[in-house]
């Protein structure tokens, strides 16, 4: 029987991944962290990798275009059934995020695993164990 492919948890989009490759070029390796929180706290939030410290409370869903994801765990209790898409749009958002200055904000779109998807997802870590895994903390 062949080997299915986990179904990732995070995509990303081409105009997002043009976004990553201009704020890579300035700051280096990144990551994103969604935290659930009310107004732009809604919005992923890329950091330069390590500016952000995760936790326990948070969960790694995996990368998107060599950037670690992670969601606040809370978050993740409600959005686990979704597959998550970052975006981009111009817009400015009102948080700490890397982008902001260039104008756009990153922004999440989602929808509903099918029965056939869920079956094979992609594994999740607290940010301990992410943190303790040396084949994910890269």
């Amino acid at each position: 029987m062949p080997e299915t492919t986990p179904t990732p948890r995070v995509l990303v989009t081409s105009a997002a991944e043009a976004t990553i490759d201009l704020l890579r070029d300035e700051h280096g390796p990144l990551m994103f962290h969604q935290s659930g929180g009310c107004c732009d706290g809604s919005s992923p939030m890329c950091f330069t990798k390590g500016e952000f410290r995760v936790g326990s409370n948070d969960v790694w869903l995996g990368q998107i275009y060599g950037c670690d994801f992670f969601m606040s765990a809370a978050q993740f209790e409600y959005w686990q059934h979704t597959q998550l898409t970052v975006d981009v749009v111009k817009g400015r958002g009102a948080s700490f995020s890397l982008e902001i200055p260039l104008g756009v904000r990153f922004l999440i779109r989602s929808r509903i695993f099918t029965e056939a998807e869920a079956q094979h997802m992609a594994p999740v870590y607290d940010g301990e164990e992410y943190l303790t895994r040396p084949e994910l903390a890269q």
